[in-house]
Formats: structure tokens, C-alpha cells, sequence
């Protein structure tokens, strides 16, 4: 892999992190698997295949950009929970 792939790869990495921390944050207002919170946990999804697109990125950097949302995810439900003082509910 050469330096402009890797760079392009760890901009996808952090904008996939730092666009869902604030809807991790919002979906922990709505009841598990209501529409809500379906539609911040998916609402990023274009936007994250459309860079991964225009930066030239292959299918291979799927697996990374998920795995991404999902812990910006993680971090905003947290974030809200502790400003909130809510205990999580499974």
C-alpha cells in the first residue's frame, strides 16, 4: 500500500468515527429498534460509501469503515449515558 492509500484509508477511519459519535449520541434518546433509532444508526451509511467511493478506496476498507461507525457509535451512546446518568437498559 502506498502513503496516499494509507492516508486516504485513515481519513475514512476517522470521518466513519466522527460522523457517528454524534448520532450514537442522539439514538440512545430513542427505544431500542424503534424507527429512530434505525434511522441514526444507518443515517451515515451514504455518506461514508460515497468518500469511500471518491477517494478510490476498494471493497476491502468495508470491513474497516463498519467497524468504525460502530465505535463512533459505541462512544456517542456512552457520551450520552453519562451525561444523562442513564444506566443501560439490555
Amino acid at each position: 500500500m502506498d502513503t496516499d492509500t494509507i492516508l486516504k484509508a485513515a481519513a475514512l477511519i476517522i470521518l466513519a468515527t466522527a460522523v457517528n459519535i454524534p448520532l450514537g449520541y442522539r439514538r440512545q434518546s430513542y427505544p431500542k429498534f424503534s424507527f429512530g433509532w434505525y434511522f441514526y444508526v444507518h443515517i451515515s451509511i451514504p455518506a461514508i460509501v460515497y468518500f469511500r467511493i471518491k477517494t478510490g478506496l476498494g471493497w476491502g476498507f468495508i470491513p474497516f469503515s463498519i467497524t468504525s461507525a460502530i465505535i463512533g457509535q459505541v462512544i456517542g451512546g456512552r457520551m450520552h449515558r453519562k451525561r444523562n446518568k442513564v444506566e443501560k437498559a439490555d
